[in-house]
């Protein structure tokens, strides 16, 4: 089994800041990407982020300048730092990743999400 955990949602002001995490555990071999989805009331998921294991990074065009992906491989955990966040950022955050379990098994995970809420 393997289970991803998210932590640090909540609710901010516009303009403030959050910062996400998230750990991953289990039966793991490898992880190759990890990354971070959004999904807003009435919207569908969408991506936010993703970071491969060697390092090269997406962005939503939304997002770009404001939000950074990070991760810590030895600690397989990543982290999603939001900066300058507006209304439109609230949604309930997922982390997934493509992981490759030690029953040689590999498929994308995902965490439980964790709301996030910018009010005006």
């Amino acid at each position: 089994q393997v289970h991803l955990v998210e932590s640090g949602g909540g609710l901010v002001q516009a303009g403030g800041s959050l910062r996400l995490s998230c750990a991953a555990s289990g039966s793991i071999f490898s992880i190759n990407s990890m990354g971070w989805y959004r999904q807003a009331p009435g919207n569908a998921r969408e991506l936010v982020a993703v970071i491969t294991k060697g390092g090269s990074i997406n962005y939503a065009d939304s997002v770009k300048g404001r939000f950074t992906v990070s991760r810590d491989n030895a600690k397989n955990t990543v982290y999603l730092e939001m900066n300058s966040l507006k209304p439109e950022d609230t949604a309930v955050y997922y982390c997934y990743g493509s992981i490759l379990s030690i029953l040689a098994d590999e498929r994308d995970y995902w965490g439980q999400g964790t709301q996030v809420t910018v009010s005006l």
